[in-house]
């Protein structure tokens, strides 16, 4: 527990240091620097210069050199280097190589320019219609003005991902679960104005925000599914019952043509006891109206008689 204590403590610390930011090329000078320097020593006792001559030519070239060594600095091309001159802001200086005046000028943010990603979450919001969800999105965002973003907000990353969480429950509290789970193009434009909204001032604006993910309780989505598979089951039994209408009414124009016409019904009888016989080989016909109607029993009879002499193969 203490070294977890303390582990935490020192990135504390680490992190609240101020970023020297010293480039390869101040290095590279204060080494030149510190290489003449030995030279000149040398070459001052050769000539048998003093002592106290020889010190205070050393004392400068250190001096010199460490004054280089702090105030040359160079910012990468996505980067704006925020500089205080005795605490006041004085400009933003980048990208590329420039110069400060060491103890008097300070860096005190380098601010990135480049879109940056900052996912985002809210676990067990309640809907609208109090329903508990957890909903992952992530937030693209840039900065515009690297000085409101160094001196409006005193940490501008977090104060954007908070502002984007809150954002969210908020927008879950005003919608129902059925509006989210289907309207997220809308969703995610709502959590963009006002995530945009609450960062202008900031100097940060809000390119776009896209939720991921939403995760609702396992009893809810069984129940879900359920009324999905209800419904669908409705559906089927409404487009049979249409299908049945559709089928009566080909049936109503049929009879129509068979009323007037007792041979086309005879036709059809023959047709459907030699497509019967053919398919199963024998045929149980049942007496009722149809049978008499289109006298089945007779040409069933009719059948039997041609096939019983019809030669037996051998």
């Amino acid at each position: 527990m203490e070294a977890k204590f303390l582990k935490n403590v020192i990135q504390k610390s680490k992190g609240t240091q101020p970023d020297l930011h010293i480039p390869p090329i101040a290095g590279l000078v204060f080494g030149i620097i510190l290489v003449g320097t030995v030279k000149v020593i040398l070459l001052l006792e050769s000539l048998g210069v003093s002592d106290l001559t020889i010190g205070a030519t050393v004392l400068a070239m250190t001096g010199i050199a460490t004054y280089l060594l702090f105030a040359i600095k160079v910012a990468n091309q996505w980067e704006k280097a925020v500089i205080l001159r005795l605490g006041r802001f004085n400009g933003l200086k980048g990208p590329g190589l420039f110069w400060i005046i060491p103890i008097i000028d300070t860096a005190v943010a380098w601010i990135d320019h480049r879109v940056t990603v900052t996912p985002f979450s809210a676990e067990k919001t309640l809907t609208k219609d109090t329903v508990p969800v957890d909903v992952d999105a992530v937030l693209f965002w840039v900065v515009w003005d690297a000085e409101k973003a160094a001196l409006e907000v005193s940490d501008y990353k977090s104060a954007i991902s908070w502002a984007a969480q809150t954002a969210l429950r908020e927008i879950i509290g005003q919608m129902s679960l059925a509006d989210i789970l289907v309207g997220r193009a809308k969703m995610d434009a709502d959590l963009q104005k006002i995530i945009d909204e609450r960062t202008t001032p900031w100097g940060v604006t809000v390119q776009s925000v896209e939720i991921r993910d939403v995760v609702i309780p396992q009893v809810l989505e069984d129940t879900m599914s359920r009324q999905a598979q209800a419904e669908r089951e409705r559906q089927a039994r409404v487009i049979l019952g249409e299908s049945e209408k559709q089928i009566a009414a080909s049936f109503a124009e049929a009879s129509q043509a068979y009323a007037d016409n007792p041979t086309a019904l005879h036709l059809r009888a023959m047709n459907m006891l030699f497509e019967g016989l053919k398919e199963k080989g024998a045929l149980v016909i049942v007496p009722s109206s149809a049978v008499e109607t289109m006298n089945l029993g007779g040409l069933s009879g009719m059948v039997s008689m041609a096939q019983n002499n019809l030669p037996k193969e051998k």
